[in-house]
């Protein structure tokens, strides 16, 4: 069986059956072939070859919106499989992100250890996250969701740095994560046990449950996820207030096809998210007694539908789709005054809080595939889609509320034009109607592929994009510092951000039959007009308010440089390098008294990461990963007691997390399962944060680094082989 580029194209309007048909057709035709010529040494080592190809030319659809090999995109997509998240070991979707170019993951609050994800060194707001290719992860959810969305959850994770507002609409100036949630694939179980050890001094515990069946016609099919995660506070400088806040999870969820026809399928998600959490002063108390704390109660449920059908012999065809989510939070952000008259004030109406966030996407998007377009051949996709937000959040005792409702209408157009073998074209723009923004926004994107020399590729490209004036993850999170609470409001004469990105790159990928090995180097240039930043108001008797503005213009620059290896499936290596550097034009303020500075904060200009892996045997499997975060600049405020005692500047060292992972396989071939005994260590020279300010006034803001201390874990997995 032989799948080539015209039929891929030809199905690539039906994006998902595509996708699932032809990497199963590919991956059993490969075996067969395996099989049928295993006394044939010649043919071996061509069969080697082609399944290494494979694995170059994996098929993403995040770059175009349609299924394409990466090798044939316009646009890289970097891709991050269940199998690698679980190599390094992560537990939730945060921690295996951070195994990616160009991507650093950030805790941004000691208490209650609230992350964020920096593409190309641009905070969360600018970057979107995609739950199978709905923009659902609400502002809210983007405080947490990233802890809160499992691995055993996640069948792979594709990546695109820089922006492509052109297709996906607002906030995706940094870039676009699509997590893609497990598919059925095949009759399959997997139950894992695992238990961590912080330090010696807590533990977090994890029960994970996976199942997938598919009938025998292949047109039917379901998968379940189940995930318990239990794990208890840690204090890393003994004064009794938390650094890794309480967490209690419990989350499942489904996946559905049906094939009503060969050209039809009808795909369908659930899932259920359920999280505890809670930081500050370890005591057996109410949120409300402990002198300095924050609770947070998450009921989350998300879903999406996707009906699509091919048409005139698959030249053509229309997907009509629905995403949604609704999160009910009750929480809790306070510290007790010191006054007594504040304090039985502040008893008598404590600081609890509701939030409440529904959103709705809906749309269509249409195919068509031309033989004949000009010179060569193309796909044309045009949809058009619906976005609908609703936010309130409320602590009453502080006087603030974020009540806000956003809608967007966005229609897009794009054609993917393979003008010769080795030249390919891809151009497209959307407008958006934002119900913030007075006009519809543009937003036109230029992209040029060239792989006219053997196994490379040049790419280069530009877009646009841009962020409306609204709240985001940052803006819905009180900090604390100074003795209270610190709160962000919106400008009134908040405009939206504009952003114009340039990309350009050379890929490389060398494979023979014993061996793969390539490098792909990708300079990147993002200008923001208007650029948002956080004013310091001033003071009222809660504590600090910053005003979210616009101010003048900001640029990021830098390189990124990717290299990997794999020699016959024994040794796995790859690794990831970015220089950058990331500038306002005009100096903004950060802390009253504090002088103005350019540099972003909290954005190290150097980072990167490596994984090895080492499979000695069939049975035996080997890690080694590490994570390199470079020095940057936080603001440090000054608080009672806690052992800052001014407003200042702070330069962080250098981190290197540093993670080791053995695992063996006893299998039964008889009853076609096996069990997995694995264990290790991360971070394994506990590189991590050393100096946290103290007590109840502590900046909670002044963290950074690695997001665990040296942790030791076991595990015991039975599943199908």
């Amino acid at each position: 069986m032989k799948i080539n580029d015209y039929d891929l194209k030809r199905n690539s309007a039906n994006s998902i059956t595509s996708i699932f048909t032809l990497l199963f057709a590919f991956n059993i035709s490969a075996q067969k072939k395996l099989d049928s010529i295993r006394n044939d040494s010649t043919q071996i080592r061509n069969a080697s070859l082609s399944v290494k190809m494979k694995d170059i030319e994996q098929i993403v659809i995040t770059g175009t919106r349609t299924p394409k090999r990466k090798t044939n995109s316009a646009v890289i997509v970097n891709l991050i499989n269940s199998k690698t998240l679980d190599q390094v070991v992560a537990t939730t979707l945060s921690e295996g992100l951070k195994y990616q170019p160009g991507l650093r993951v950030e805790t941004d609050c000691q208490t209650c250890n609230y992350t964020q994800l920096r593409i190309n060194g641009l905070q969360g707001g600018y970057s979107q996250i995609l739950i199978n290719r709905r923009p659902i992860f609400s502002p809210l959810m983007g405080l947490y969701g990233m802890e809160q969305i499992p691995t055993n959850m996640i069948d792979r994770i594709e990546v695109v740095r820089g922006g492509v507002s052109a297709l996906y609409g607002s906030s995706a100036i940094g870039g676009t994560v699509n997590v893609i949630t497990k598919i059925p694939d095949g009759n399959t179980f997997n139950f894992t046990n695992k238990l961590q050890s912080i330090k010696g001094k807590t533990t977090d515990h994890l029960l994970t449950g996976n199942a997938s069946f598919v009938n025998e016609d292949r047109n039917l099919g379901i998968s379940l996820f189940v995930n318990n995660r239990n794990r208890g506070l840690y204090d890393a400088n003994s004064d009794n207030f938390s650094e890794l806040p309480q967490l209690k999870d419990h989350t499942f969820g489904t996946n559905f096809f049906f094939k009503p026809a060969k050209n039809q399928k009808l795909e369908l998600s659930f899932s259920s998210i359920n999280e505890y959490r809670y930081g500050g002063e370890m005591v057996e108390k109410p949120a409300y007694l402990a002198k300095q704390s924050e609770e947070r109660t998450h009921h989350i449920l998300m879903g999406s539908a996707d009906y699509s059908i091919a048409l005139n012999d698959n030249k053509n065809s229309v997907s009509f789709f629905y995403g949604g989510q609704k999160t009910d939070r009750k929480h809790y952000t306070g510290i007790h005054p010191d006054d007594p008259a504040e304090l039985t004030a502040f008893f008598a109406n404590p600081p609890y809080g509701i939030s409440k966030v529904i959103t709705h996407q809906g749309g269509v998007q249409i195919n068509h595939h031309f033989e004949k377009f000009l010179v060569g051949s193309s796909v044309l996709t045009a949809g058009a889609e619906y976005i609908h937000d609703k936010v309130f959040d409320e602590i009453s005792r502080y006087r603030y509320e974020i009540d806000q409702t956003t809608k967007n209408f966005g229609i897009y157009l794009q054609n993917d034009w393979d003008i010769t073998p080795t030249l390919n074209f891809l151009a497209g723009f959307r407008f958006d109607k934002h119900n913030l923004l007075a006009r519809a926004v543009f937003s036109p994107r230029l992209s040029l592929l060239y792989k006219g020399v053997e196994n490379t590729q040049f790419r280069v490209g530009w877009g646009t994009g841009f962020r409306a004036p609204q709240a985001f993850d940052t803006d819905l999170h009180i900090a604390f510092a100074g003795g209270g609470v610190s709160r962000i409001v919106l400008s009134p004469d908040l405009n939206e951000e504009r952003s114009t990105s340039f990309t350009s790159s050379v890929n490389y990928d060398k494979a023979t039959p014993h061996f793969i090995a390539g490098f792909t180097v990708e300079a990147f240039y993002t200008r923001l007009k208007d650029a948002f930043f956080q004013f310091p108001l001033g003071k009222d008797e809660f504590g600090a308010i910053f005003e979210k503005r616009n101010g003048d213009e900001a640029t990021v620059k830098g390189i990124t440089i990717e290299a990997r290896a794999n020699f016959d499936y024994l040794v796995q290596l790859e690794g990831g390098f970015t220089f950058q550097k990331s500038q306002f034009k005009t100096p903004v303020s950060t802390i009253d008294g504090l002088e103005p500075k350019r540099e972003f904060l909290r954005t190290p200009n150097h980072y990167g990461y490596a994984t090895i892996t080492y499979n000695p045997t069939k049975n035996w499997n080997l890690s080694l990963n590490g994570v390199f975060t470079g020095t940057m600049t936080l603001a440090h405020a000054a608080g009672t007691e806690t052992g800052q005692n001014i407003d200042e500047y702070f330069q962080t060292k250098s981190f290197t997390d540093v993670g080791f992972r053995a695992g063996h396989v006893f299998g039964f071939p008889k009853i076609k399962s096996g069990i997995e005994i694995f264990g290790g260590i991360k971070n394994i020279f506990d590189s991590y944060q050393k100096t946290f300010d103290l007590g109840k006034n502590r900046d909670s803001n002044f963290i950074y680094g690695p997001n665990l201390p040296r942790t030791l874990f076991v595990g015991i997995r039975l599943k199908s082989l």
